[in-house]
């Protein structure tokens, strides 16, 4: 899948229990937008209403070459997925502490689709030990580079 969006925060606030694929109903000046690699996912989320997925928050700002009478950039987006999938998604939404969260979106055989995943928030401990992970796996690879030289 070829990325043009991507939730960075998603991966540092959760944790990644399951992931899905889901194709995305769009309009055309919202698929264009996409492609010039416009738009967010900060405080998106995925709801099931009515055994249907939707992408709620999600921001795709205005095609400036298109018409924008009463264009809403956050409206809800239906999600297509299959009928197995959105029941367990559907059963993690009623679970206390997981989310739902779209993690990206991209073009996967000349369709738009968005990566959703079903998470559950870190704490801020975990928050803090992965960042001293981070630093400290950064210091060594700068230790080893001089060593090299």
């Amino acid at each position: 899948m070829q990325m043009l969006i991507e939730n960075r925060r998603a991966r540092a606030e959760y944790t990644i229990v399951e992931t899905f694929e889901a194709g995305i109903v769009l309009s055309g000046p919202e698929v264009k937008m996409l492609r010039l690699k416009r738009g967010g996912l900060v405080g998106a989320h995925v709801r099931v209403m009515q055994d249907e997925a939707v992408l709620l928050n999600a921001q795709i700002p205005a095609y400036p070459y298109a018409r924008q009478e009463e264009y809403d950039p956050k409206r809800t987006r239906k999600l297509l997925l299959h009928k197995h999938e959105i029941l367990k998604l559907k059963q993690s939404q009623e679970t206390k502490g997981s989310a739902i969260i779209p993690l990206s979106i991209g073009i996967s055989h000349g369709f738009m689709k968005v990566k959703v995943a079903i998470a559950r928030g870190k704490k801020q401990y975990e928050r803090r030990e992965e960042l001293k992970k981070r630093d400290l796996a950064r210091e060594v690879e700068r230790v080893t580079k001089k060593r090299m030289k």
